[in-house]
């Protein structure tokens, strides 16, 4: 199956389409994970146990395992999802060209989905398009405050740049593989991208530590496709689920740490399904 296939039965199976961001910033990890031999791994490996029920996807951001021994990390938390099926997609906002946009693309025999940036054109990530199985999210309207410095810049077209990039993601989707990243902290950018694409899956970030729009992430994050049997698209939480712990009761106590990130994913769950 592809990508988007795996992902809808996953969100049909769980009710839920609640993508959990698996930062583990070493600097806020808990003490009774930090004499683990590989602590991200101890880590995510809690935060998984807790809130599997609730994920539609896992969202480790590649740049809090890019050292050695955070790479096994992430290898071991790929393998450990998967194992609870639960699809895997890394947030690596790759796009480079020839040789090295092929070796980056090898990302994808580890994972179900990558994130790019489609700023270097379509060569650049074409060697993420041929994976027809496996899901590729570019970068459209990000939810950061400095993503209107270029996104919004208007076009001789007179089409705002993010626009443009929806419009080629279409193209570019020849295998059914495309999706798009478009932040929840922009709702008015977010329902103008779902009109030029209406079947095309967003992953919305933005909706927990950043404050985003929750109903516009559901009403305009998901597309309804005849082919599947749900909508399908993601609306992701990173801080704000798995660093729930410290503000816990308890932040010192392993059961009552991990829980409140299962609590977290819960309570989002539901948010979002008041929505959909």
């Amino acid at each position: 199956m592809g990508f988007f296939e795996t992902l809808a039965d996953r969100i049909d199976a769980v009710d839920s389409v609640v993508s959990v961001g698996l930062d583990p910033d070493p600097s806020r990890l808990p003490d009774t994970v930090t004499d683990a031999d590989l602590p991200r791994w101890a880590f995510n490996r809690r935060i998984i146990d807790a809130t599997h029920e609730h994920a539609a996807c896992y969202k480790p951001n590649a740049a809090f395992y890019e050292d050695p021994d955070g790479w096994r990390a992430l290898r071991e938390t790929a393998a450990y999802a998967e194992g609870k099926g639960v699809p895997v997609l890394l947030d690596a906002k790759r796009g480079d060209i020839g040789n090295t946009a092929r070796r980056y693309a090898e990302a994808l025999d580890h994972v179900d989905a990558i994130t790019v940036n489609p700023y270097l054109g379509r060569d650049s990530l074409q060697p993420f398009l041929d994976r027809a199985d496996k899901g590729v999210f570019a970068l459209c309207r990000t939810s950061n405050p400095g993503g209107a410095d270029l996104q919004d810049l208007e076009l001789a077209s007179g089409e705002p740049l993010y626009e443009r990039v929806a419009a080629l993601a279409d193209v570019w989707n020849a295998n059914d593989n495309v999706g798009l990243v478009v932040g929840a902290t922009a709702p008015e950018e977010l329902a103008e991208v779902r009109e030029i694409v209406p079947e095309i899956p967003f992953l919305v970030p933005g909706v927990g530590a950043q404050g985003g729009d929750a109903e516009a992430a559901v009403e305009h994050g998901l597309a309804a496709r005849p082919d599947l049997p749900v909508d399908v698209g993601l609306v992701n939480s990173s801080r704000g689920i798995i660093f729930a712990g410290e503000e816990s009761s308890r932040p010192d106590n392993e059961a009552t740490y991990f829980g409140a990130a299962g609590d977290a994913a819960k309570r989002l769950k539901r948010r979002l399904n008041r929505h959909r």
